[in-house]
């Protein structure tokens, strides 16, 4: 059965129900209104009318007051994506969350109605009463319930126990669920993580549809129910059944209902993802139009190569990833024919183009000398960054180290260029003082155990921008007597040999949020994740509580740590910016990593068709989720044509 029957049949048996319960009007003025195709569905009685379908209290939007157009329902969003996997793209677009960011990166509730917070640890969510799952089931405290005691708190679903940004000094909160649209979460410190992660660009989903998963579970099911279900999904026991039916961010399983503005639709090709609209979606503009716009998003999976002659070809209606800046004189030719606009958008990361030495590498003497501040120092002064922007960026992108950006009220330009500056007679006197000498007609240092001084940095190969890069510096590297080696490797080979401490140095973007401010969460800047390529053995370390790395073995990884705990201590603003701007410090001294450039453009392509995409965004991933933080469900289509 598909998930749009599905979806009418139980619409059929919620009617009479929701007839009698339609929401209280709160707004003065607000009338929603019918339109099609929903419209045609509710003319016929398959689904309930758009005043039974809404919560009491709908997130109204003023899209005037955002420079924008009030828009008209229809057609079907067409975009690319170069794996299976980034089916997450409904979730990214969507980007419905407990609190979300708006455009100027400020938390605002979204699905929750309101949330009270006070001395920065008692959280108290509420709900939208009335709101409803795409499938019109309830959407209550009891969804959020179901996710703290059914799946946080059962060992089988999460053996590791509640996430880290659930406790509090090793302790989680205590919960209530006072009344279905009533949650409190209460700390016996404060929390700053808790907020920020609901908004995340993959967000922890601390709700479920209960009603949906509690079939796969063995405290609402019985063995015989499970049994058979559990041999059709070839998984071992029912935990691998309910983790594989539970899929909010993919949302491969078209079964589970969301509360996105698009819902996966089951028919497709392994190549091909339909996203439709959700008919119980809780956002509207002013004028009473249901939100999205837009009926679908068409997602085509393709080999990330063959995707910008697609665009170029006007077979896209919004697209940015696979797209680099180096295909931008291609893009703008097929402008024309192809009918959309190329925007440039700088990427909001800590740096484009970033190279990591590994402090946890494994070869002793190497990891000696990457550990020594004058060795990182002495690579970076002897890095041209001029040429790299001019060459690969016609001056577009901003030269310096890892750091925040401008649009940050932590930006500080004296810090930005500490140790970025081309001075190769400062890198080669560093690299005398250490004890790395160039002896008499050879062209490279050696290290003191007799080896060549070669630095092999590791990259994916995905964008023709690095490989570039990586020339350009290898060449001001030797004038220095340093030689640089590349390998290139998949992207999950890469990340897995780094972990394990295989990996010399990596060449990856700088942290995923170049934009802080002094209430953003500082891990990336300390050793608290295995994902920071500088130290992922400390950061595994801290992440499993010491089950698996190395505990911290250099005073200045120790000092940071010691900073982004204090950070999470304290409960004000004002307390939480030193702290930020010590760190930052401390960065950019050590250059623990070596920032290229940063605020590289990113093409971002929308068709003429598509309205209220804005002309200049900040393309960044956390917090932003891409696209997300613009909100595509507000996009439209001048002359939306019929799907075929």
């Amino acid at each position: 059965m598909s998930p749009a029957l599905r979806i009418l049949l139980a619409a059929l048996l919620l009617l009479p129900a929701l007839a009698r319960t339609a929401p209280a009007q709160t707004n003065p003025g607000f009338v929603p209104r019918e339109t099609p195709p929903l419209g045609d569905v509710a003319t016929y009685g398959l689904l309930p009318p758009v005043s039974a379908r809404m919560p009491e209290e709908p997130l109204i939007v003023d899209l005037p007051a955002k420079g924008r157009e009030y828009g008209q329902r229809g057609g079907w969003i067409r975009s690319f994506i170069t794996q299976r996997r980034n089916s997450r793209i409904a979730a990214l677009y969507g980007y419905a969350r407990l609190v979300g960011y708006n455009e100027k990166r400020e938390l605002v509730p979204d699905i929750l109605k309101a949330v009270t917070v006070e001395e920065g640890r008692d959280f108290t969510l509420t709900l939208r009463r009335g709101h409803r799952w795409s499938d019109g089931a309830p959407f209550t405290s009891d969804d959020i319930r179901y996710w703290w005691e059914d799946i946080v708190n059962n060992p089988m679903l999460s053996p590791s126990g509640p996430p880290r940004f659930m406790l509090v000094d090793g302790k989680p909160p205590e919960v209530a669920f006072p009344d279905p649209v009533t949650v409190r979460f209460r700390w016996a410190s404060p929390n700053p993580h808790f907020l920020p992660n609901l908004a995340a660009a993959r967000p922890p989903f601390i709700y479920r549809p209960a009603h949906y998963l509690k079939q796969f579970h063995a405290r609402y099911t019985d063995e015989a129910t499970l049994a058979p279900q559990i041999a059709k999904a070839k998984v071992r026991n029912w935990a691998a059944l309910h983790n594989a039916r539970d899929d909010m961010f993919r949302m491969e399983n078209a079964d589970e209902p969301t509360l996105q503005p698009w819902m996966a639709v089951a028919r497709g090709s392994g190549s091909h993802l339909l996203f439709q609209r959700n008919p119980y979606y809780h956002r509207f503009d002013a004028n009473g139009v249901q939100l999205p716009y837009a009926d679908g998003l068409d997602v085509t999976v393709m080999s990330g190569g063959l995707i910008p002659a697609q665009v170029a070809t006007g077979h896209a209606d919004l697209q940015a990833e696979a797209l680099t800046f180096s295909q931008v004189p291609v893009l703008v030719s097929g402008e024309a024919s192809g009918n959309y606009r190329t925007r440039l958008w700088p990427s909001g990361t800590a740096a484009d183009i970033a190279l990591y030495p590994n402090l946890n590498y494994n070869d002793p003497v190497w990891r000696g000398l990457l550990r020594d501040v004058r060795f990182r120092r002495a690579l970076s002064l002897a890095i041209d960054r001029r040429i790299v922007n001019r060459s690969l960026y016609f001056g577009l992108a901003r030269e310096g180290g890892v750091g925040v950006l401008p649009f940050s009220s932590l930006y500080k330009p004296e810090r930005h260029g500490l140790w970025a500056e081309y001075d190769p007679e400062a890198a080669a006197a560093l690299l005398d003082e250490i004890g790395l000498p160039r002896k008499r007609g050879e062209a490279y240092r050696s290290l003191p155990d007799g080896r060549p001084l070669e630095v092999i940095v590791e990259t994916t190969g995905e964008k023709p921008e690095v490989a570039d890069t990586l020339q350009i510096i290898a060449e001001t590297w030797r004038d220095v007597g340093v030689r640089l080696l590349v390998r290139t490797a998949d992207r999950d080979v890469l990340r897995n040999r780094v972990y394990a401490g295989q990996v010399m140095m990596a060449v990856w973007s700088g942290w995923d949020n170049g934009v802080p401010e002094p209430d953003s969460n500082p891990e990336e800047l300390a050793p608290m994740t295995q994902e920071n390529f500088s130290w992922p053995k400390w950061g595994q370390y801290y992440q499993t509580s010491g089950a698996a790395g190395e505990p911290i073995g250099m005073p200045v990884a120790e000092t940071l740590m010691r900073l982004a705990h204090d950070w999470a201590h304290v409960a004000t603003t004002e307390e939480r910016r030193p702290l930020w701007e010590r760190m930052l410090d401390i960065h950019a001294e050590n250059v623990l990593v070596i920032g290229i450039v940063g605020e590289a453009p990113q093409p971002v392509v929308a068709s003429n068709r598509l309205r209220n995409v804005p002309e200049r965004g900040l393309w960044l991933w956390d917090p932003g989720a891409f696209l997300g933080i613009y909100r595509p469900d507000e996009f439209f289509f001048a002359d939306p044509p019929p799907r075929s």
